[in-house]
């Protein structure tokens, strides 16, 4: 049934205008739509599972013996049987009149407590080989500390920060490869770096009509040398201040060549930034 029903106390108050009262000489059970119930229905149908309490929640027969065990600080190695089972019988009778298929398994555990009680009834019987008979109980102690061992590794595990539960993932993407990455040195940056030297040098330039013979291979030798043993030199520093313009012109066409055969790097540690020269076979 789906409606609902609003209990009245015995002493309410006043009803608004326009309402019907609450209770008519104190006789009103409930408040069904609004309207005053003297009586309960007669066809009102209350199912029997509707209400339901469960006190304990048990994941098997293991776990119910255990907690009957556990409860009453019994030694898990000398089990009285006859309490431990009289009390996991009541819990079996219980569970029967609601769920005949949950039962089952219980069902079999109690016959077995029942058929080790029996054996632990009759004399004890030693083995051919003279030593003491097994108790009959060792192999129930066995199975019941397995599954405590089992159930506190389960719960130490639940007590772990789960992903989801306790936690979430934070991804952030990075480059795969951590080394720093330079930006390249275009021709467009070593033809400013050039016009810049030029500039600088016209500004100190001593006109000498002489004839001088210059070796690009000479002076190819010169930055090489100049380059080795440092780890960087700045691109200005391989020229001259007061060196005259040929002398400026053939060192970077020297540094060219040297950075067509691959025996030098410029490099660059941002863009607009400083252009650096150093060995190509130098360790960085």
């Amino acid at each position: 049934m789906n409606d609902t029903v609003a209990l009245c106390e015995d002493e309410a108050a006043p009803p608004a205008s326009g309402e019907p009262p609450l209770t008519v000489d104190g006789v009103a059970v409930a408040r069904l739509y609004g309207e005053p119930l003297f009586a309960l229905p007669q066809d009102l149908y209350i199912p029997p599972d509707a209400l339901e309490v469960f006190l304990e929640a048990f994941e098997g027969p293991l776990d119910l013996l255990l907690y009957l065990i556990r409860r009453q600080n019994f030694n898990i190695l000398d089990i009285p049987l006859a309490d431990v089972t009289r009390q996991y019988l009541e819990y079996v009778d219980q569970i029967r009149s609601r769920n005949l298929e949950l039962a089952a398994e219980y069902l079999l555990m109690a016959a077995m407590l029942i058929e080790i009680k029996s054996r632990m009834l009759l004399p004890a019987r030693k083995a051919e080989d003279g030593k003491e008979a097994v108790d009959p109980r060792a192999e129930l102690v066995r199975r019941l500390l397995e599954y405590e061992q089992i159930k506190l590794a389960a719960a130490r595990l639940d007590a772990l920060p789960l992903l989801g539960r306790d936690f979430r993932r934070v991804q952030v993407m990075h480059a795969a490869n951590d080394a720093p990455r330079l930006p390249q040195v275009s021709p467009q940056d070593l033809r400013d770096a050039w016009a810049d030297i030029a500039r600088r040098a016209t500004l100190k330039a001593h006109h000498h009509i002489t004839r001088e013979q210059l070796s690009v291979r000479e002076h190819m030798s010169i930055v090489l040398r100049r380059l080795q043993g440092r780890r960087f030199v700045e691109f200005h520093d391989l020229f001259e201040q007061h060196a005259p313009s040929p002398v400026v012109v053939v060192t970077f066409i020297a540094l060219l060549e040297l950075a067509r055969e691959s025996l030098l790097e410029v490099t660059q540690a941002e863009a607009f930034a400083p252009i650096y020269v150093r060995l190509a076979y130098q360790a960085s």
